[in-house]
């Protein structure tokens, strides 16, 4: 059985942006399970009572029904450096719990902190975030990722960011970058510092 997974951000005892994960996890569940009855995440996640107002991560593992809801203290991870790392079969369209490929892939970024995943050319995504790339006047993220984020959707809806094609060589053509993701939001993320080729 398919299994998949959604991650949300809690922040003083509150689901965050809870409207976007539902979309995803229920156009998740179509695609795969077929014309099945949409659900509602507000309706099966309760917040623990002695969760703190600090920052959590809620993971709720499904397929057809909700299997499992976890919660865990935010770790945020510092990323300075990305290894690019080429990569034409990777499929990670739908937030499967199998990441092995993608973990197999973060184990090449040698000295630096994280991937970024080249795709027949294009830039998609690190192995845990979306990215987005300053053109001097806007955000632009690529336009196909290999995960359709919540936070990208909801930055596409605000127009804070616009997508577009991003090819390997062209990476010297933006002066920024950061990465986007459900816990780490556009303001909250540092700049990359290197892209190491």
């Amino acid at each position: 059985m398919c299994r998949l997974y959604e991650t949300i951000k809690v922040e003083k005892r509150q689901l965050k942006h809870i409207v976007y994960h539902n979309a995803r996890l229920n156009r998740a569940r179509k695609e795969v399970f077929g014309n099945i009855a949409e659900i509602n995440l507000e309706d099966f996640i309760q917040i623990p009572d002695d969760l703190s107002n600090e920052i959590f991560k809620c993971r709720v593992t499904y397929d057809r029904k909700i299997i499992k809801i976890e919660f865990e203290k935010h770790k945020h991870r510092v990323i300075n450096s990305l290894k690019v790392i080429h990569c034409n079969e990777i499929d990670y369209h739908l937030k499967y719990s199998n990441r092995e490929q993608l973990r197999d892939l973060y184990e090449k970024r040698e000295d630096c902190d994280e991937v970024l995943i080249i795709k027949d050319g294009f830039v998609t995504d690190t192995s845990f975030s979306n990215i987005v790339f300053w053109n001097e006047s806007q955000w632009i993220t690529p336009e196909n990722p290999l995960l359709e984020g919540t936070a990208r959707a909801r930055l596409l809806d605000q127009k804070v960011i616009l997508k577009g094609e991003i090819r390997i060589e062209e990476l010297s053509k933006y002066p920024r970058a950061r990465i986007i993701n459900a816990l780490n939001d556009l303001q909250e993320s540092g700049d990359i510092l290197e892209f190491v080729i």
